[in-house]
């Protein structure tokens, strides 16, 4: 028996509850792909709060804590204002709401760029402030001496390649990537590396598709796609993005609800009662006896 926080949807408290741990770990994950197939594609989503955690739990393999936050909790204009403090906060809840799920944080930008040793001390700020098994990081080849020196000092990391968000300035906005054959070449190598640098899972983010297939094929550990191919080992979207929290619906993303919509009925509905005094009814009031 292991102690956790779960919510109690009838308070809506956290309250520890002592529930046997049967959550999937980082090697599991790993030998889903054996002799370059997944039977079974994994699943991932985004996820950033506790509740949140708890409804998407059941039903994927993985949940991301991403930076992604810094956009859709936030409103930054994009992933690289982030910090660590975000991400360790936004983690820690995420691991609390969930029990099945393997929980993996994103390091910010400017968290482990600089050095081995810098990344490996972001990494290992997150991993005891949030209880996730792990950390994802950006980059291609000039990451691979990280990844490797970050997963042998026992923190397993996932890669990402193809469109990197933290480098939108360099990138210059969020288009596909591999439109030529040197830029594809690159992906390529970079999947390469970062597999042999021991990452345990690659994310594979707006590529044109047969690189996507590619990488897929030449990788030994899952392949991750975002914006890739169904030929990936598995899937990931942000959250607020597939159930239709925004407008703009990018095109690697397909809507599988509209809350938003329920979101704008339900305020309204509560604005409009609340105007011609129907809200509070007797019901929702304390009546002497």
């Amino acid at each position: 028996m292991s102690t956790t926080f779960q919510i109690d949807t009838s308070t809506s408290r956290a309250n520890p509850t002592p529930a046997p741990m049967k959550r999937l770990t980082v090697p599991r994950i790993r030998a889903r792909k054996t002799n370059g197939k997944v039977d079974e594609p994994i699943v991932m989503l985004t996820a950033y709060t506790a509740r949140q955690a708890q409804l998407l739990d059941a039903h994927c393999d993985i949940l991301l804590v991403g930076d992604s936050l810094g956009q859709v909790i936030y409103g930054l204009p994009s992933t690289v204002p982030v910090t660590l403090e975000m991400m360790a906060n936004h983690g820690a809840a995420v691991v609390r709401g969930s029990y099945h799920s393997v929980v993996i944080v994103d390091l910010p930008f400017g968290s482990y760029e600089a050095s081995p040793e810098k990344a490996f001390e972001s990494a290992s700020q997150l991993v005891k402030a949030t209880g996730a098994a792990g950390v994802k990081l950006e980059g291609g080849k000039a990451m691979a001496e990280t990844i490797s020196f970050i997963t042998q000092r026992g923190i397993p990391v996932m890669g990402h390649v193809g469109l990197t968000p933290q480098a939108v300035n360099v990138l210059g906005g969020y288009a596909a990537r591999g439109r030529t054959d040197a830029e594809a070449e690159t992906i390529l190598n970079d999947a390469r590396a970062l597999d042999d640098a021991g990452a345990f899972a690659i994310v594979v983010e707006g590529v044109m598709e047969p690189i996507a297939v590619e990488v897929t094929k030449t990788v030994a550990c899952p392949t991750i796609g975002i914006g890739g191919s169904a030929k990936c080992d598995g899937q990931v979207l942000v959250t607020e993005d597939m159930l239709g929290m925004f407008e703009r619906v990018p095109r690697f993303v397909k809507r599988y609800g509209n809350i938003a919509a329920s979101i704008q009925d339900a305020a309204r509905a509560y604005a409009d009662e609340v105007r011609t005094r129907q809200f509070p009814s007797e019901e929702q009031i304390y009546l002497p006896k």
